[in-house]
């Protein structure tokens, strides 16, 4: 089934995209920052109430994208992503209502589910106004603007932080609502995306849920995605709990990953020519996971301070260029085996990568390799690897899939 668009020029959408995108994570860099300290020391929850209401909220969140996106490629994928950024916007006001763990837990999972959505709709925005050739270069520059929002947010978090009053959480969460607002803004302001028509007689309307080898791959993506949480969760345990390095690497490491994604996501992703060549950036960014993982264990023998820093910079290093063939190899794959009119719920199938690894990569990662030292770091990295190695196989069986799909639509 194909779709026509009349597009305008694509410098438009993906400027107001990359606005867009830099607006919300501004906003989330604040909240992210400083909103566990709020719902443990002013709501007055425990860490391990806050801990699992978050995960109930991303588990939930990566559930509800699949039939949100189903509904933009119904509805219009312009429309619902303003009205999901709006929705988000409220998400994140009905946390300051929070007095009990029941409804923090209600609220992460409207917080979760408004996330994941609106990320599964920018997508198929993104997938609709930009041409094929040029999505994951765009994609690159979406997600430098994040990081500089993240990075600029998160400044902003540490004054809360450094002020530790009520009144200072409350203003880093109106700023946030605010961000979604103006967010909201920017979609509106793209080009209107015609919906895809009704699912032919006998096809099932979330196709996605019976596509085999797209599963496999967002399965694969979503191991390959443990890299978030073991930067932000995993790696500062670590360098507090197993190294002698400052207290301060926590941070450096943090904006030299945030710097070098900002300054060559989108250098990295103009190296895509073809998904084959995706398929090898993602096997070679399980090389250099692996290699990474063998850094950061590396990092706890010795006991100078100094040598510690150098060993964690090198594995950083290592590891960002990882995530940066990671990220653009994957986004390539994910929108070019996705149909054309059912990008929406198939980008939110995809990015249930990102919610699993959120619910689950915090206690994983904490278990496997804090508690087990440098065999879970070894153990670690050979499941990148082997995930990264397994990407081109299933790729080629989801390549196949389709090529039989489109002969079958033949006359």
């Amino acid at each position: 089934m194909t779709l026509t668009v009349d597009r305008p020029a694509p410098a438009r959408p993906g400027r107001l995209l990359a606005a867009a995108q830099l607006a919300g994570s501004l906003g989330d860099g604040a909240f992210l920052t400083c909103s566990v300290l709020f719902f443990t020391r002013i709501v007055g929850l425990t860490p391990a109430q806050v801990g699992l209401g978050l995960t109930l909220g991303w588990a939930v969140g990566s559930v509800a994208g699949v039939p949100l996106g189903h509904l933009a490629d119904r509805h219009g994928a312009r429309g619902s992503a303003v009205l999901l950024a709006l929705a988000t916007s409220a998400s994140v006001l009905a946390f300051l209502l929070v007095r009990t763990p029941l409804l923090f837990v209600l609220a992460a999972c409207f917080y979760g589910s408004c996330q994941t959505g609106l990320a599964a709709v920018r997508q198929a925005l993104l997938a609709a106004l930009a041409d094929p050739e040029r999505r994951t270069r765009v994609r690159a520059h979406l997600q430098s603007a994040g990081n500089a929002g993240l990075a600029i947010g998160a400044g902003l978090g540490g004054l809360a932080l450094s002020a530790d009053t009520a009144p200072a959480y409350l203003t880093v969460f109106v700023l946030d609502a605010a961000s979604f607002v103006v967010t909201a803004v920017l979609l509106h302001r793209l080009p209107a995306v015609p919906r895809a028509s009704s699912p032919r007689t006998g096809e099932p309307k979330l196709a996605v849920l019976r596509d085999r080898p797209y599963a496999l791959v967002t399965l694969l993506n979503a191991v390959l995605l443990l890299r978030m949480p073991l930067l932000s969760v995993a790696i500062p345990l670590w360098i507090v709990e197993r190294t002698t390095a400052p207290g301060w690497t926590v941070s450096a490491l943090f904006v030299l990953n945030t710097v070098v994604v900002v300054l060559l996501q989108v250098r990295v992703a103009g190296r895509l020519a073809s998904i084959g060549t995706a398929a090898r950036m993602v096997r070679r960014s399980g090389v250099l996971l692996f290699a990474s993982c063998v850094a950061f264990a590396l990092s706890a023998f010795g006991t100078s301070p100094w040598i510690a820093f150098a060993v964690l910079v090198v594995g950083a290093v290592v590891q960002v260029f990882g995530e940066m063939l990671q990220s653009a190899g994957t986004w390539e794959i994910g929108f070019a085996l996705a149909p054309a009119d059912q990008q929406g719920q198939y980008q939110g199938f995809f990015g249930t990568g990102v919610s699993v690894a959120r619910a689950i990569g915090p206690v994983l990662l904490s278990t496997v390799v804090i508690g087990w030292g440098l065999p879970g770091w070894l153990l670690l990295g050979a499941v990148f690897l082997a995930a990264g190695w397994a990407m081109g196989p299933a790729v080629r069986w989801a390549q196949s899939t389709r090529v039989t799909a489109d002969a079958s639509l033949v006359p």
